[in-house]
């Protein structure tokens, strides 16, 4: 299809193929099986689909509706040969994130009338928050923009320390108070600092502990009025990261975030590492929430913009 066409520089692109390449190889082994000794699309090849869909954990939801669009597909064009079924896929899924309108980015930008820009990163302990923040931090420096950083999940000292080491690597301004201290108040300073610094990104950390999902609600909404104290319509962007490489677990998480608080965007991250970068596309559908940035490897270039056309290619290259 026309939408097909190459955003991405080549060496993007192909940072982008090798970090899906276990989940590329695994769904395409999958479905060799699937279509093994057929010619063409019936029902039996659809119900072995359906399971490689799943069990590449596209989530069954999404699943559901790919197979719906293939139906009509094949009642519509009465013969449709396996051959040409990877290009439906593609086509299929690439139009399914179209419709929810999500990743059309191609670089790291932030709107031109907010500033400074506040992003508030939530997620739970091990899914490459502070990697992300760092990342993200150096990304913006890049682009010539101000960035300073706020340590506020206060509960692990090690989480103040990681974000320390990220800033010093980055270079870039960090508040941060000792372990215990009221996260609000962490974001606060890191705000007044940032509108003092005449900065144009603030990155707030924050801590999440979802088996209590309550104290979690109360303290990020605290955060939000506090920030908003300082800046009035902060934060503009809830980024919720989520380790891809946990699968179906990463959808429980994004639910159980939802519930806790308005989550404007998300980073799917480690997906270099997994076979289980379908769950990006699941993601997206299910939760109608952006995916704005992927993590594809483990240099500090290799968090990427989540753009759906080069996602699609590149998994079904």
């Amino acid at each position: 299809m026309s939408f097909f066409k190459k955003i991405f520089s080549k060496e993007k692109k192909e940072t982008l193929d090798k970090g899906l390449e276990k989940s590329k190889d695994s769904f395409f082994s999958k479905l060799s099986k699937a279509v093994a000794g057929k010619s063409k699309v019936d029902d039996d090849v659809l119900d072995n689909l359906e399971e490689v869909l799943v069990s590449s954990d596209v989530g069954v939801n999404t699943t559901l509706k790919i197979i719906d669009r293939i139906e009509e597909r094949v009642s519509r064009d009465k013969y449709l040969g396996t051959d040409e079924l990877n290009q439906i896929l593609r086509e299929e899924i690439a139009g399914l994130l179209s419709e929810t309108n999500l990743g059309d980015e191609t670089d790291f930008t932030i709107p031109k009338n907010k500033k400074p820009y506040v992003l508030m990163v939530v997620g739970v302990n091990g899914v490459g928050k502070t990697t992300t923040i760092g990342k993200l931090a150096s990304q913006f420096k890049k682009k010539g923009l101000k960035v300073v950083l706020g340590a506020a999940d206060t509960f692990r000292a090690a989480a103040i320390d990681q974000l320390q080491v990220w800033a010093d690597r980055v270079d870039v301004p960090i508040v941060r108070q000792e372990m215990g201290s009221d996260p609000a108040s962490v974001a606060f300073d890191t705000l007044q600092s940032g509108v003092n610094q005449d900065a144009d990104v603030i990155i707030i950390d924050t801590a999440g502990r979802l088996h209590n999902k309550v104290n979690l609600m109360n303290e990020l909404s605290k955060i939000k009025r506090v920030m908003q104290k300082v800046v009035g319509d902060a934060p503009h962007d809830v980024l919720l990261v989520l380790d891809g490489s946990t699968g179906q677990n990463a959808f429980e998480q994004a639910k159980q975030f939802t519930k806790a608080t308005e989550v404007t965007s998300l980073a799917v991250t480690k997906l270099d590492g997994t076979a289980k970068g379908g769950v990006v596309i699941g993601i997206s559908d299910q939760f109608q929430i952006p995916v704005r940035y992927i993590g594809v490897g483990e240099g500090i270039d290799d968090l990427q913009v989540f753009n759906k056309y080069e996602f699609v290619d590149s998994f079904f290259k």
